[in-house]
């Protein structure tokens, strides 16, 4: 799976005009253009040469293109936009308004990601651009009017708006079951307090992006063929307003015009308006400039569509000089690559060892050593008399796996393992017998050839001195096999939850059966991947697992230092999330009201600052979905040395899940009441 760097939107769809942009006005090398781009440095130099071959670039490129180009950059440094778009304000038989519209819907194609909602406004440009949208394959989408509605004498309202776009993107869409203006504040007040209305403009409040129109106050405005007008005095009540935004008026500067409609409006105010992440304007022609100015000048837009003549007057009104400046910046240098890494160890060889031991003195009072097995730890408390034992175990460097989840309600014993090498059969008989209460021992070990065999012949030497022993191997990281071959999986992160589920059965003393039949329906219901952006690095020789561009990432790595599925350009937070959530949901299928324990667990390397975000869009995507978190664990819970990159686990929970997830427990790293 490989993505690609998004091309900005003033680019268009254009390559060429894009690649002559960054050679001939920025001064970039090919190889530069090459990395920029996401193609190859052959590519480049034939875009370059297709594009002198075609006109576009001579000596300069194409003077209308490059004057759009220009103004785009111009108008997006000096309002401080996320984007620009600039079209020409001449060009083919369409009008103004469509060509617009068309441009709009490029770019919130482009923008828009699954489990957004979008709320949108109305006028003929943004009906024109709900009716050309691409819903380019994204899922869980809603589509919100951003007001009530208006009257019906106009085929652009804000219904039509929105039930367009929603039609267009395979969106959900939600009205606003209300008049934008109705006949009193008290009346306002009535109805946004009736449920209906309150739970819409709940969803209202939950937009991520919203695409606005931008009206002027001349008569035949959108504005005034709204009906907003008809009772109202505008000229003695609005004399400083300039223009209209989700029908809210604004000044010259962009603050707000109070007057009688303010207290009679239901629909998006202006501070909910600057809240929305992604405010997408589009507008354009001579007698919407000032409106237009005073929307950027209030911060009411951070990506703005328009078109050259539009832009060109906003910038002179601003006393912007729109000659172009030749920009010859030096080029950013890669970053190094990792050679070798510095870690805090004294000899390799004393590593887990040492480990071992800086474990038992910081945990004295949940972790015990197993007399003879030096690789071996019990719980204080193990064991128990008739309760089922649960042992687990791995190589180290994953902590905190595996020591870290034994304890009250979790492990009874672990045996540990050289670093990413499976523990012997001799430690894992010392913890079986020191975990043995009389009732059975569940071992619980994740997919990995070593750890098979090493389990089953500790459970036969322990069967052979009386001791019964079931066991259960986790197969949860869905990106080493396909589902129709889940016994071939590697067990990932998702053991933490597996553990959790089993430790909390034994605990509540029931037989061994049925704590293994728990633990193996908590594996059935795990599904985890991970995304690794620098490899870890060996203890003995400080190097790298593997070698990774400094714009890549490694997709479905494995946490043995394994390469990944895939090898694509660096995505974002949100592209990297939704990259993991949507192979997690397409498999995990769940229905609208269903409840998952989710763990955003760092590899390693990957400090919490950065879980936090991911996780916000992991929430915003379930959330859309209908699905409900119960539980989320944020941390290093089982780590790839100092790999960076992050893994994520949904359970998905049933009652009886539930319960046990949310069963006390107590040990290194995972502590609840």
């Amino acid at each position: 799976m490989t993505t690609t760097p998004r091309q900005p939107l003033r680019f268009g769809e254009d390559p060429l005009l894009w690649a002559s942009w960054l050679y001939y006005q920025e001064g970039l090398t090919q190889g530069d253009i090459a990395t920029q781009m996401g193609v190859s440095r052959a590519s480049v130099n034939a875009y370059l040469a297709d594009a002198r071959t075609r006109g576009i670039v001579s000596i300069e490129i194409d003077p209308e293109r490059f004057r759009a180009l220009s103004l785009a950059q111009a108008m997006q440094d000096h309002f401080g936009l996320t984007d620009c778009l600039v079209i020409p304000s001449e060009g083919g038989d369409s009008p103004l308004i469509d060509r617009l519209g068309a441009a709009a819907a490029q770019v919130l194609s482009r923008l828009a990601r699954s489990a957004d909602t979008i709320a949108v406004t109305w006028g003929r440009t943004v009906l024109s651009m709900a009716s050309r949208v691409d819903r380019a394959g994204l899922q869980d989408l809603r589509v919100v009017q951003a007001t009530g509605g208006t009257t019906a004498k106009i085929p652009w309202t804000p219904e039509a708006c929105a039930t367009r776009l929603a039609e267009s993107m395979g969106a959900r869409c939600i009205p606003i079951s209300a008049p934008a203006i109705v006949s009193s504040p008290d009346m306002r007040a009535l109805l946004l307090r009736e449920p209906v209305v309150a739970e819409q403009m709940a969803v209202l409040a939950q937009a991520n992006r919203i695409v606005l129109g931008i009206s002027s106050l001349r008569p035949e405005s959108t504005i005034h063929s709204s009906g907003f007008f008809d009772d109202v005095a505008m000229h003695a009540h609005y004399h400083a307003a300039v223009g209209s935004i989700a029908g809210r008026l604004i000044d010259a500067q962009g603050q707000p015009v109070d007057g009688p409609l303010e207290g009679r409006t239901i629909g998006i105010d202006l501070g909910g308006l600057r809240s929305v992440p992604c405010r997408i304007g589009v507008a354009g022609g001579m007698d919407k400039v000032q409106a237009i100015l005073a929307a950027l000048r209030g911060n009411y837009i951070n990506v703005m569509v328009t078109d050259a003549d539009t832009a060109r007057a906003i910038l002179t009104s601003e006393g912007h000089d729109d000659t172009p400046a030749r920009r010859r910046d030096q080029a950013a240098q890669p970053l190094p690559e990792r050679l070798r890494v510095k870690k805090f160890i004294n000899r390799p060889q004393d590593a887990v060892n040492e480990t071992v031991a800086g474990a038992l003195l910081a945990h004295e009072d949940m972790l015990a050593p197993i007399t003879g097995a030096p690789r071996a730890l019990r719980a204080t408390g193990a064991p128990r008399a008739g309760k089922v034992g649960l042992v687990i175990g791995g190589g180290s460097g994953h902590e905190p796996g595996f020591f870290g989840y034994v304890g009250r309600g979790l492990a009874d014993a672990v045996a540990i393992g050289n670093v990413f090498a499976a523990p012997p059969p001799d430690p894992i008989l010392a913890a079986t017998l020191a975990a043995d209460g009389g009732a059975g021992v569940l071992h619980i070990f994740g997919n990995f050839s070593g750890d098979l065999m090493n389990f089953e012949m500790a459970a036969e030497m322990a069967a052979a001195r009386g001791v019964p022993v079931r066991t259960i191997v986790t197969t949860d990281d869905i990106a080493s096999a396909p589902v129709d071959t889940r016994a071939a999986r590697r067990g990932v992160a998702g053991n933490v939850f597996v553990f959790k589920v089993a430790g909390a059965a034994c605990d509540r003393m029931l037989p061994l059966e049925t704590c293994a039949g728990l633990a193996l329906r908590a594996n059935q219901r795990c599904y985890t991947m991970g995304i690794a952006l620098e490899p870890g690095a060996s203890v003995d020789s400080q190097k790298p697992s593997f070698r990774l561009g400094a714009d890549d990432m490694e997709i479905g790595v494995g946490v043995h230092g394994e390469r990944g599925i895939a090898r694509a350009p660096l995505a974002s937070a949100d592209g990297a999330a939704d990259l993991i959530v949507d192979r997690i949901l397409d498999e995990m299928r769940p229905a609208e009201g269903d409840r998952v324990a989710l763990l955003v667990n760092s590899l390693g390397g990957t400090p919490k600052m950065e879980l936090y975000i991911l996780n916000r869009r992991l929430r915003e995507r379930l959330r859309a979905r209908g699905v409900q978190v119960h539980r989320t664990l944020i941390g290093h819970y089982y780590t790839s040395l100092d790999m960076a990159g992050v893994s994520i686990t949904a359970l998905h929970l049933d009652e009886e899940l539930t319960a046990l997830i949310d069963h006390p427990c107590h040990s290194p790293a995972w502590t609840q009441p």
